[in-house]
Formats: C-alpha cells, sequence, structure tokens
C-alpha cells in the first residue's frame, strides 16, 4: 500500500492568506529519494517554463500576473504596438472605402447625367428642311408695289401708307468702340461669371481657352481646358460648347507629347502654344495633325521659378493673343525681373519685337495683352482688386491706371484676353470663370 500510494499524484485544493483559491500538485519523483537543497538545473529550467507559461496566460486573458516586470512591460509593449497598427490600418482602411464611395457617387450621377441627355438627344427632332425661297424679282423703280392678296395693303388708301425706305444702322458689338477698330483702352472689367467647378486638387490651378481663330476640324465654339497641378501635365480637353464645358463631358482628349509649365498656354490659329516643362522652350502644337508643328527657344527667358507673377505657379512665360497677333509675357536676368514683352511670329515661333516695361513681374498677379497694350492685375486674393498698370506697345510708354477688378474665389492663378468675344478667361480657385469688358475710345 505503501508503495501504490508513492506512485500516486495527489491534489489539494484550499484558499490562500488573501483568499484566492489555490491548487496544490504532489507528485513523487520516480528517480529521487531526497530532493536537492539548493534546486538543481531541472528546478531551474521548471521555473524558465513557468515564467513562460505565465507570460502565455497573461497574452490570452489579459490579466495581471505576478512575472517579472520586464517581461511582462516587453509582452505588453508588443500587445499594444499590435492594436495600434491594427487600429491604424483600419482606419485607412475605412477613409479609402469612404473616398471610393464618394467617387462612385460621383460618377453614378455622371453616368446618370449622360444617359438623360442621351434620351433628350434621342427625343429631339430632327429639324425640318426649309424649302428654298426663290429671290424675289428686282424693282423698277423706287416705290414699293402692293401685293395682290396681301390683306395688310388692302384697307386704307395709298396715302395711309409712306414710301418704305431700306436703311442701314452699324451697330457696334459688345465691347467694341465706335472707330471701327474694335480696340480701345480699357475702360471696366464686369462681375465675374462662373461656368464650371473642377472636379479635383489637380484642377486647383489651370487654364482654359477659345481659339479666337478657329480652324478645322474644330470649330470657334471649342472650350479647351488643361488642369496644372502636377509635374507631368500632358491632357488636353476639348469640349463641344460652353454648356459640355459646364457639364464636365470632354469630346476630346489629346496627349500632348511634352509636359506643360505653368498656366501661361494659349490657343491660335487652330494651334496650342505653351512652355515645356523646366525650360524656356516654346512649343506650337497642331492641333488638326495631333503633333509638334515647331519648337523654339524664348531667348534669356527666365523659367521654373525665376521671374514668375506674384502668386508663383513657375508662371515665368505667359503667352498671350489679342487683336495683333501672339504675344510672350516674361522676364530675363539682363531686364533684372522687369516685365518684357516680345511679339511673336505665330507659325515659326521667331522672336520679332521685344519691349521692356519698368514694372517688376513678380509685383503683380497676372498679365495681359488687347490691342498691342499690356495690362497688368495687382492682386490674386483680394476680392476688390485693380488693373493698376497699362504699358502700349505702339507708344513703348507704360502708365497707371486703377480699372476693378474681382477676384471672387480668392486664388486667381490664370487670365487670358480673347479678342473676339471681348473678354476676360480666368481661373480663379477652382473656379472656370469670365469676364465681360468694355474698351473706351482709342487714345491718340
Amino acid at each position: 500500500m505503501q508503495g501504490e500510494a508513492q506512485d500516486r499524484a495527489a491534489m489539494w485544493r484550499g484558499n490562500d492568506r488573501s483568499g484566492r483559491c489555490q491548487y496544490t500538485f504532489s507528485v513523487p519523483s520516480p528517480s529521487e529519494t531526497s530532493c536537492p537543497q539548493n534546486g538543481g538545473p531541472e528546478m531551474e529550467g521548471l521555473k524558465a517554463r513557468l515564467s513562460l507559461l505565465e507570460v502565455l496566460v497573461a497574452r490570452l486573458s489579459g490579466g495581471e500576473t505576478d512575472t517579472p516586470p520586464s517581461t511582462h512591460s516587453k509582452a505588453h509593449k508588443d500587445l499594444q504596438d499590435s492594436l495600434n497598427r491594427a487600429i491604424g490600418e483600419r482606419n485607412l482602411l475605412q477613409g479609402e472605402k469612404a473616398r471610393l464611395e464618394r467617387e462612385l457617387e460621383g460618377l453614378q450621377g455622371r453616368v446618370e447625367e449622360m444617359r438623360r441627355e442621351t434620351e433628350r438627344l434621342r427625343s429631339k427632332p430632327c429639324p425640318a428642311q426649309t424649302p428654298a425661297v426663290p429671290p424675289s424679282p428686282p424693282l423698277q423703280d423706287s416705290t414699293l408695289r402692293r401685293p395682290a392678296g396681301d390683306s395688310a395693303w388692302q384697307y386704307g388708301s395709298p396715302s395711309d401708307f409712306q414710301e418704305l425706305k431700306a436703311e442701314v444702322t452699324q451697330v457696334p458689338a459688345p465691347g467694341s468702340t465706335q472707330d471701327g477698330t474694335g480696340c480701345g483702352d480699357l475702360v471696366s472689367v464686369a462681375e465675374p461669371v462662373t461656368h464650371r467647378k473642377a472636379d479635383s486638387i489637380a484642377g486647383k490651378y489651370g487654364v482654359w481657352m477659345q481659339d479666337p481663330e478657329a480652324t478645322s476640324p474644330y470649330g470657334p465654339n471649342m472650350v479647351w481646358r488643361i488642369d496644372t497641378v502636377g509635374s507631368e501635365i500632358r491632357q488636353l480637353f476639348g469640349y463641344e460648347d460652353m454648356e459640355q464645358l459646364s457639364k464636365g463631358f470632354p469630346s476630346k482628349v489629346l496627349l500632348l507629347p511634352d509636359p506643360v509649365e505653368g498656366t501661361g498656354a494659349t490657343m491660335y490659329r487652330g494651334s496650342l502654344y505653351y512652355q515645356r516643362r523646366r525650360s524656356r522652350t516654346l512649343i506650337r502644337y497642331d492641333l488638326s495633325s495631333e503633333s509638334i508643328a515647331a519648337r523654339r527657344e524664348l531667348p534669356h527667358a527666365g523659367f521654373h521659378g525665376q521671374f514668375p507673377y506674384s502668386w508663383g505657379g513657375y508662371t515665368d512665360i505667359d503667352l498671350a493673343v489679342d487683336e495683333q497677333g501672339l504675344w510672350a509675357i516674361y522676364s530675363t536676368s539682363k531686364a533684372r525681373g522687369a516685365i518684357v514683352i516680345a511679339q511673336l511670329d505665330p507659325n515659326s515661333l521667331e522672336v520679332r519685337k521685344t519691349w521692356e516695361t519698368n514694372i517688376r513681374k513678380n509685383s503683380v498677379a497676372n498679365a495681359f495683352m488687347i490691342c498691342g497694350k499690356l495690362y497688368t492685375v495687382s492682386s490674386y486674393t483680394s476680392p476688390d482688386t485693380t488693373v493698376n498698370y497699362v504699358y502700349d506697345t505702339g507708344s513703348s510708354q507704360g502708365r497707371t491706371v486703377s480699372v476693378p477688378f474681382k477676384n471672387k474665389y480668392r486664388y486667381n492663378s490664370m487670365i487670358d484676353y480673347n479678342p473676339v468675344q471681348k473678354k476676360l478667361l480666368a481661373w480663379d480657385n477652382f473656379h472656370i470663370v469670365s469676364y465681360e469688358l468694355r474698351l473706351g475710345q482709342q487714345a491718340k
């Protein structure tokens, strides 16, 4: 009986001094008759295994153990780091999910708009062919004869009707002057009209254009747009008219062979003119052949942040079009930052003539050309600013002016003049806007 008792394990359960329940196991050693006084290697190994077991139990249960402080602290730190990473990844995934959901809603909205537009066009009847009206026979004298059967002429005596005379009165187009040239000094700039807001951060700055002398295959109503936020700007978007621009439905997307720098591009005679990125090279891109038609450096011109407008944006070279042709607005080291105006050959981009002004380029927000005159805008952020300077290339004289100008959205990064519409086209903090102009009598 005593031998059997020695081979069996025994277990006791009871409360310790603090009242906690404890289990005690008693297992006889199969080989030792007595326990070593100092514990021995087996005891040390057992203690190490028990410590590891306590750490694992603490990780699984989250409870406190009596493990050494260093072991417990390291385990807690590892778990906390893992938890923080998991929370961070979860937040990133939730943010990405919300962004994708917003983009999906936007795309679904645009698809729905396109569907409605398609249905509207399908239901719209084709215009009826109007039969050609044969020309009336020439009158034999200056008096209008009474047409037979016309009730408007059948009542009253002939003396009740006066002889009708054809008179042609020339009515000037909006913004033009009475001298017939269409040119004059800038008198006023109307409130901006908003046409569209850009969809993404890429459209905070940009340039939009209409060719004043459009050529086939694109008509005068075609609108072009370039978003200029980014390092590789190559996309040119085309819209059939202003209505399609306002809806955001491009009919043409061209990939330019060289990247664009700044917001100084312009359209003229079927070509896009722009500055190549990180260079003073000007490029004429032919829209009909979709290829580069001319390439030339603008002599001594600053580029990539050397002489920009006050708002920055690598606006060192600004191309413009007016009634007298194609221009470049820039500066050079020789001019010490003052604005230089160059008239360019629209085919070869060769400089025909230059003028050096006495106003510094980085002191003004933007500039544009009207009738061979340079106009500058004082501020790009102030909601109420002015056109503050004009330089006449005809007389090589400059003077200060004060024509009120509105920056409705307080970050105007592009202003260009369209000589056919007599309007300013601008890009103001994501918004595509235009301004009606009034030109006064041409100064003598």
